[in-house]
């Protein structure tokens, strides 16, 4: 038996649209507005998370990588991010040339912690990317104080948390701009994709020209811009896949809730919604200090078991700083993730269950 941590659902549906569009031609569009079915996305994204606009692009990290260039980032600039996060997510903001100052997290969720947060704003801190780790919702009223009180933007990196709602409203709308990853292993998939929400027009407008060369209509580039355009057949299989989301989510949140029903007695930190929150359940993430006994164990009985992440990126190879980021570090070394996605049975879940017990 071997049980995946994360695997991509697609159907008929997702290879008859990539078979009709390859047979007709128009892979791509450098339309200011992009082609037809990119537009079609665009408006089932704005529909599902109720935003007013929706640009879609190439991958998460263009998608960070957009926002950011919307918002004018540059070199000498400092934007605060959280270490425990994918490598992505800081590299972004190396790509602006600004610097990513990094912030540690809350022991309760893995995300941001506010009040570590606002004692590293400085007079260069030009923006804040929380991160919805795991599908978990970043602290919305601290983060909300903190941007009346110093007028900062924040870029909320959904990647991981589409679908996730505090009080009823999706991650990625509650302040400038929200960016997402349709990567395989995500909670829905395009084959590689991202996109950006925002409720701002002229953010939107600026967005449209970033992800297309800095043009309108074509060879007037007016801003700096890259080719960031989500291709036709991506954005196809991203328009069928988001129907198909809401039933996604009701599976992971079924597999979590067995799961957690069957090994709550264990010594470990199960993952919990806080009041008011409703995760996505893209990662089910629980914490123990025997981590890497268990994470051995449970890959030699075939279930796809992985740790995120082992190495935050403030100590991997490219960063290498001393920041002191102490929960971060602890995360880093006790975290292991469980399958529970659609694919997922309840025989595999008793399966992964009793592997458990018998370990711990």
């Amino acid at each position: 038996m071997k049980i995946a941590i994360n695997i991509p659902i697609v159907g008929k549906e997702e290879i008859s649209v990539v078979t009709s569009i390859l047979r007709n031609g128009a892979l791509t569009s450098s339309a200011n507005q992009g082609g037809k079915h990119v537009q079609a996305f665009e408006k089932s994204i704005t529909s599902f998370v109720k935003s007013k606009y929706a640009i879609a692009v190439n991958s998460g990290t263009a998608a960070l990588q957009s926002a950011l260039y919307a918002l004018d980032i540059k070199k000498g600039d400092e934007v605060l991010v959280p270490s425990f996060t994918f490598v992505a997510t800081a590299n972004a903001i190396v790509s602006t040339g600004a610097k990513p100052i990094f912030v540690d997290i809350l022991k309760e969720n893995y995300t941001i912690d506010p009040d570590d947060l606002q004692k590293k704003i400085t007079k260069k801190t030009r923006a804040i990317i929380p991160v919805h780790l795991y599908g978990n919702v970043a602290n919305i009223e601290k983060l909300s104080e903190i941007v009346k009180k110093y007028n900062l933007p924040i870029i909320e990196d959904s990647a991981q948390s589409l679908g996730s709602t505090y009080k009823g409203k999706h991650t990625g709308t509650f302040f400038e701009m929200g960016c997402y990853s349709m990567y395989p292993a995500k909670v829905m998939t395009s084959g590689e994709g991202g996109f950006v929400v925002t409720n701002n027009k002229k953010l939107r407008d600026k967005l449209l020209m970033i992800r297309n060369h800095g043009m309108i209509n074509g060879y007037d580039t007016r801003i700096f811009g890259l080719n960031l355009r989500l291709p036709e057949i991506n954005a196809a299989i991203a328009t069928i896949q988001i129907k198909k989301l809401p039933n996604f989510l009701k599976s992971r949140k079924k597999n979590a809730e067995l799961l957690s029903k069957l090994i709550s007695d264990l010594k470990i930190k199960l993952p919990h919604q806080r009041k008011n929150e409703n995760v996505n359940w893209y990662l089910y993430t629980i914490a123990t200090k025997n981590r890497d006994k268990l994470l051995k164990k449970l890959n030699k009985k075939g279930i796809g078991a992985a740790s995120y992440y082992p190495i935050p990126v403030h100590k991997t190879s490219f960063y290498k700083l001393k920041t002191k980021l102490p929960i971060t570090v602890w995360a880093a070394s006790h975290v292991v993730s469980l399958p529970i996605h659609p694919k997922v049975t309840q025989k595999n879940i008793e399966f992964i269950a009793k592997t458990m017990r018998d370990i711990l």
